[in-house]
Formats: C-alpha cells, sequence, structure tokens
C-alpha cells in the first residue's frame, strides 16, 4: 500500500509542490511550502487516530493533508479542484488502489470554503486541518508597515494548537494572538468562513468544533 513516506519520496510531487508555493510567493500569498503541508498532514492524521479511526484511514488522512495544495503549481484559482486531478494521476501512477485515490481526491477537492463539503471522515479531517493553520511563520513579507490583513491575522498568531478531546468529543483550536499587532475582529474578519467549515467538519465526525482565543472561548 502506498504511504505517505512513499508520496513525500515522489520528485514530481515535491517539485510541484515547491514550485506552487514559489508561484503563490509572487503573488503576495502567505507560505504554502513543504512546511505547511507537513503541519496540515500531522494535524489531519492526528485527529482520525485520536478519535479511533482505522489506521488505514489515518495514513490516507495523511496523505491528503500532504497533498492538499498541488494545485498551486497551476493556478491558485480552484487549486484545490485542479490539486486533485493532479494527485489522482500521480497515485494512480504509483499504483494506490482506486478506492482510496478516490478518497483522497474527494478530499483535496472539497478542502477550500468557496465550494467544499466534509464527503468523507478524510475530508472533513483535512478541512480541519488546513484552517486551523494559522502562525506567524507563514507570513513571507518582513516589513511590517506594508502588512495586509492576511498578514497581520498570521503574524499575531504567537500560539496555534489543535486539541482533539474524544472522550468529550471534541476538537478545539487554541490561539494565543497578539492583539497589540492585531484585534481579534480582524481574525474572524478573514476565517469566519473557515470557522464555520471547520464546524461542518467537525460534526461530520460526530464532533463539536471549539474556538478560544487568549483563554476565552468564542465559538
Amino acid at each position: 500500500m502506498i504511504t505517505l513516506n512513499d508520496v513525500k519520496n515522489n520528485i514530481e510531487i515535491k517539485t510541484y509542490m515547491e514550485q506552487g508555493d514559489r508561484f503563490l510567493g509572487a503573488m503576495g500569498f502567505t507560505e504554502h511550502s513543504l512546511r505547511h503541508a507537513t503541519i496540515v498532514s500531522n494535524i489531519a492524521s492526528n485527529i482520525l487516530k485520536q478519535l479511533g479511526y482505522s489506521e488505514r484511514e489515518v495514513e490516507l488522512a495523511a496523505i491528503a493533508g500532504f497533498l492538499h495544495d498541488i494545485g498551486n503549481v497551476v493556478s491558485r484559482h480552484d487549486h484545490g479542484q485542479t490539486g486533485a486531478i493532479i494527485s489522482m494521476r500521480i497515485l494512480k501512477e504509483m499504483g494506490m488502489d482506486f478506492n482510496e485515490i478516490a478518497l483522497i481526491a474527494s478530499a483535496i477537492g472539497n478542502h477550500e470554503e468557496e465550494y467544499g463539503h466534509p464527503v468523507n471522515n478524510i475530508a472533513a479531517a483535512l478541512i480541519i486541518a488546513d484552517k486551523t493553520d494559522v502562525h506567524r511563520g507563514r507570513v513571507r513579507n518582513k516589513e511590517f508597515a506594508t502588512f495586509d490583513i492576511h498578514d497581520r491575522v498570521n503574524y499575531a498568531a504567537e500560539k496555534s494548537e489543535v486539541e482533539i478531546l474524544s472522550d468529550e468529543k471534541i476538537i478545539r483550536l487554541n490561539l494565543k494572538i497578539n492583539i497589540e499587532i492585531c484585534p481579534v475582529m480582524e481574525y474572524f474578519e478573514i476565517f469566519l468562513a473557515r470557522m464555520m467549515m471547520c464546524r461542518k467538519a467537525a460534526a461530520f465526525l460526530n464532533t463539536n468544533f471549539q474556538l478560544v482565543i487568549n483563554d476565552a472561548r468564542l465559538l
């Protein structure tokens, strides 16, 4: 069976992901490098693992999380759809089972808030993992005076942690935001739709999604 390590060691995948991140940088977007891919992969797989899903589903969530932004090599626009098609072709060539390819492709194709839905367990875990990666390490811009709202919100996030309370059926995002850099309201201005998507994804996994910012529960 194809594993996460097989995917990580595929030179075509690595090249497309690195180039896609470079293209986004040229357009002024925050970091979408192998760092983001690895974090999303780890969070997605950990969600399913902590909730008691099968070992193979955990591995598939890790693979989907790692591949989810590969479509940026073509365009930021509809990159989820493009990434799903690219991943289907590569995973088929690698010899992955067609049913597993279908799960991964649907997860990648449904991870964006403009059109995405938690259509299966892997997609639900991927949505939560992707939308909760908020951290100052994702800011490329080094000139604070020229920060836009996305730069400010990410730079203000000094800590971001996804906590899974399996016994209580809760998935919680714990954030520490420096309000001298960015008021909490600005976080909601750009992330409210993403947090609502996380709620739907958590519900699909029979859990509740909570958002805690600076020790205050806001969702």
